[in-house]
């Protein structure tokens, strides 16, 4: 059973007591007992007992152990959470305002990993702590505080995720740790039924992989994350100053991140990867390191580490690495362009056939057809941030014309020469370094799935540069463009079945509550361009 509860909170910008007004409309399942007072407790009655928040007035002790005057955080409020039930409850308490976090009994806690365990009859002391650095405390907050109750003859009706279950074959030594660390990726498990968690990204795309199999085919990946390199202040905090000023396939002495290349590689090499390529990019300090293709679940396992190593070896140079899609206005962002294939049972390229004019099979064809109709809304998930959208601008080498194309990179598919059968694949450019690969493989490969279930023929390939076209040329040709920007991308999501049933409903859930969060935070902010641009004009 599952019991939600929650406070209107008005946060002071100075160590106070919180004041506000508690609200009883916060579900059907929630009763208020004491109306309109702070002191309020909201019940919620289950099978197994009562959970119970009890905002009394601030505990001196927590508030004490929690304020941290140096970090300019404080105790705003407390209340305490009390358990009557039989058997043991598992708590998780989140805020939707930056900058409030949560301590149990005095102890920071993780509102996204974190579940308080209460016995029955057991309570814990919860304090409100507001940060405040860097920007002025939310003028009002909500916290919502979620239990997962278990019986043991009856299942929650929406069960919390429980343990995490390693996958042995993800396990490898961190070389830059003196072999005394190690990645151990994991499957999340749902502790109430036992079966995998819907809500593991690794599990969306294991879902479509499966769906893959059932049709023959086993689907292959490889990727192109690039990532800028930037210097660090004497404070050890990210600039945007670059750490050289090379261009595309520079080498020393203007490619001076070389040797940080080198050891990223090594690195990698030790964990496993088989590099393919790196080189300096365009832009100055931007970088690539391909490795070679795999399983799309191995190499959504590989991204995920990749970035990880990336970063750690670049701060032992005092440097940071980040794979934020546009760091630096007018110049080039960085992408993560994405090859796919598909094998049949018996290890052939389902994608090759040398007697068309492209080596692409119907198949294959029918694969990027699924693909290009399915763009728009596979972009709120390959390109998740408002950031991501000023990457995708035309100028920049970044695609945003829905096309495919076999000579020009202009367009948002593209089918790379192979020299053998098994290299015949095509080429995603749209997606970025920021995306979660496995729900970005999850999509693409659910829409170009699609695709060749319904059999779609594909458009002919536009050979020109789409750059050079006007709307009107591109209307002749029937090109349509990606969303504009990050609110576009959700609403094409929400318009689409194919990508939504891919990531499933708490995915999908989630990730359009919490991407248009993002994107009206955005609407809402001033930006420093505005502010140079209009401050002193009108």
């Amino acid at each position: 059973m599952i019991a939600f509860a929650a406070l209107g909170l008005v946060l002071p910008t100075v160590a106070a007591p919180l004041t506000g007004q508690a609200t009883d409309s916060v579900s059907d399942n929630v009763a208020l007992t004491t109306e309109n007072s702070v002191n309020a407790e909201y019940v919620r009655t289950t099978e197994t007992g009562d959970i119970t928040l009890d905002l009394s007035p601030s505990d001196p002790a927590l508030a004490a152990d929690g304020l941290n005057p140096e970090a300019r955080t404080y105790v705003a409020d407390t209340f305490r959470i009390r358990y009557d039930g039989d058997t043991e409850a598992a708590v998780w308490i989140t805020s939707d305002a930056a900058g409030v976090t949560f301590l149990a009994d005095g102890a920071p806690i993780d509102a996204r990993a974190d579940a308080v365990t209460l016995a029955p009859e057991e309570s814990v002391a919860v304090g409100v702590v507001v940060d405040t650095r860097g920007a002025t405390p939310p003028e009002s907050s909500e916290f919502t505080v979620r239990a997962n109750v278990t019986d043991a003859d009856t299942e929650t009706a929406d069960p919390a995720p429980g343990i995490a279950a390693p996958d042995p074959e993800a396990f490898a030594i961190l070389p830059w740790r003196d072999g005394t660390s190690a990645r151990l990726i994991c499957d999340v498990i749902n502790t109430s039924t036992g079966e995998p968690f819907e809500g593991d990204p690794r599990r969306v795309l294991k879902n479509v992989l499966d769906r893959a199999e059932e049709m023959g085919y086993e689907v292959n990946v490889a990727p192109e994350p690039e990532f800028f390199l930037f210097e660090e202040d004497e404070d050890g905090r990210a600039t945007t100053e670059t750490s050289d000023a090379g261009g595309y396939f520079d080498l020393a002495p203007k490619d001076l991140a070389s040797d940080v290349r080198r050891d990223i590689i090594y690195g990698l090499e030790e964990m496993g990867f088989e590099i393919e390529a790196s080189h300096h990019e365009v832009a100055q300090g931007q970088h690539e390191i391909n490795f070679e293709y795999d399983d799309a679940l191995s190499t959504a396992d590989n991204v995920a580490t990749f970035r990880t190593v990336v970063r750690a070896i670049a701060a032992q140079h005092d440097l940071h690495a980040t794979f934020m899609p546009k760091p630096i206005p007018k110049i080039n962002g960085s992408g993560m362009h994405t090859h796919i294939s598909l094998f049949d049972e018996d290890g052939n390229n389902a994608f090759h056939d040398e007697d068309d004019q492209f080596d692409l099979s119907d198949m294959a064809h029918s694969f990027l057809a699924g693909v290009l109709e399915h763009a728009p809304a596979i972009t709120a998930v390959t390109d998740p941030t408002v950031n991501s959208y000023k990457r995708l601008v035309p100028g920049y080498e970044a695609p945003v014309y829905v096309a495919w194309s076999d000579r020009n990179r202009s367009a948002l598919i593209r089918k790379p020469a192979a020299r053998v059968p098994a290299a015949s694949r095509v080429e995603a450019r749209f997606p970025d370094p920021s995306c979660n690969p496995y729900l970005a493989f999850a999509a693409l490969i659910a829409a170009g799935l699609d695709g060749v279930e319904r059999d779609l023929d594909a458009p002919d390939p536009i050979r020109e540069n789409i750059y050079e076209f006007d709307e009107a040329k591109r209307q002749e040709y029937g090109i349509d463009t990606l969303p504009a920007n990050l609110g576009e991308a959700v609403d094409a999501l929400e318009d689409n079945e194919v990508i939504a049933d891919a990531l499933g409903d708490h995915v999908y859930d989630k990730f359009v509550e919490a991407k248009s969060q993002e994107y009206d935070e955005f609407r809402v902010d001033v930006s420093q361009w505005e502010l140079d641009r209009y401050l002193e004009t009108y």
